[in-house]
């Protein structure tokens, strides 16, 4: 088995079991230890006193010294992440008359990996899974960028008129901007993950990968991401209270509210995220931080993206109840009264972020089959149309504008 066929495979794996940036930090690390073992192993042998095929490590297994005309064999290396499944089979490598291993026509590397190779059937899912995957990173990347764009637009333009100078869009802005934080962030870390992880894998190229420099710029990013990701979501709460506040509440001052907006939009986040830049540095400081080998460490974020919410899930419904109540009370035709109701929670569910109440329960370790497919669908195309949405109800289709 050639070795661009089994980093094929490899590839393909990855885009299967989750993130890729996460997946791929582990077996590099994985790839680096084992590398590592080999050339501790080797360094503890004599060295050879007869003509040999040498010792070495071809970046897929580890090789002792081996006699001309003569095949070696060691079992499959255990970075795989099918090992499990291919634990009792072995590679096999020649070693020339000359004392030198047999190579291809280009002089690359030679070896026998067929007993290593993954089952075809889980190979064949998983490559259908891969399109599937790139079908929606297209998907997402499309809808961040033009979720993007109507943002800046809108954002400009209530920056731009000062008769729009409230601080109901006040608010608004700054979600506007929590939208843009977390769409060039994620678009940022797309192609960090992707510079970081394209090119081919030797020794030279995983040094690079694996080396302080590199690990600091992609894991700045994942922070970064991190923190976009969280502060969007207490904006979504930030209009929820607000809105709630101007239907409820019979004396309300606006501007007296504003600062604790602010504290609650930006600030909270940072209360989470600190704590996670912690534990991740000191428990599970791997590559990019993209890992999440301890759950709980990962719901120190994933807690206030849930409590966002599930209150502004009740806001919603405390909305939807004060808005039956004023339609029944101007008594209007069921047809009108059907209508404007459907109209309002239509346009509330963007706006608070209700959508999320769908998976808010199914978490990524629970998600499997089609499920997954579902939840991946659905969480990348309201995650990455959201911010242009909200461009437009809070903006482009408002009567002040």
């Amino acid at each position: 088995m050639s070795q661009p066929r089994i980093l094929t495979v490899l590839v393909l794996l990855l885009c299967c079991q989750g993130h890729s940036g996460q997946i791929t930090d582990n077996l590099y690390e994985r790839w680096m230890k084992y590398s590592e073992e080999c050339q501790r192993n080797m360094s503890r042998l004599p060295a050879p006193t007869e003509l040999v095929c040498n010792r070495t490590f071809d970046k897929f297994s580890c090789w002792p010294d081996t006699m001309p005309n003569s095949t070696a064999s060691v079992p499959c290396p255990w970075f795989l992440p099918w090992y499990q499944k291919v634990k009792h089979g072995h590679v096999f490598k020649t070693c020339g008359p000359d004392g030198q291993w047999v190579t291809g026509p280009q002089g690359q590397s030679l070896r026998n990996a067929t007993q290593c190779e993954q089952d075809n059937e889980d190979l064949k899912a998983q490559e259908k899974f891969a399109k599937t995957y790139g079908s929606f990173k297209v998907m997402y990347t499309v809808g961040y960028s033009v979720s993007l764009c109507a943002l800046l637009l809108a954002l400009a333009l209530l920056l731009g008129f000062s008769k729009l100078h409230c601080m109901r869009n006040y608010i608004h802005m700054n979600l506007f901007a929590s939208f843009i934080l977390k769409g060039i962030s994620v678009l940022v870390i797309d192609a960090l993950l992707k510079t970081h992880y394209s090119d081919k894998i030797d020794g030279y190229n995983v040094q690079v990968w694996l080396s302080d420099e590199a690990a600091a710029g992609c894991r700045a990013a994942t922070v970064f991401m991190q923190y976009g990701i969280v502060a969007n979501y207490c904006w979504l709460l930030v209009e929820g209270i607000y809105l709630h506040n101007l239907l409820v509440v019979a004396v309300f001052s606006e501007r007296s509210y504003f600062t604790l907006y602010l504290c609650i939009g930006w600030g909270a986040p940072m209360l989470f995220l600190i704590p996670w830049v912690i534990v991740k540095f000191l428990y599970e400081n791997i590559q990019c931080w993209s890992t999440n080998n301890n759950m709980g460490f990962w719901w120190i974020l994933r807690f206030p993206v849930f409590l966002a919410i599930l209150i502004n899930f009740f806001i919603f419904i405390r909305i939807i109840q004060i808005l039956v109540s004023k339609l029944r009370a101007h008594q209007m035709r069921y047809t009108d009264y059907k209508f404007r109701l459907a109209k309002s929670t239509l346009t509330l569910i963007p706006l608070l972020g209700i959508h999320e109440v769908v998976f808010a329960f199914v978490t990524d370790e629970h998600a499997q089959g089609t499920l997954r497919y579902v939840k991946l669908f659905f969480d990348l195309f309201l995650s990455s149309f959201q911010g242009m949405l909200v461009a437009i109800l809070y903006c482009f289709v408002n009567k002040e504008v």
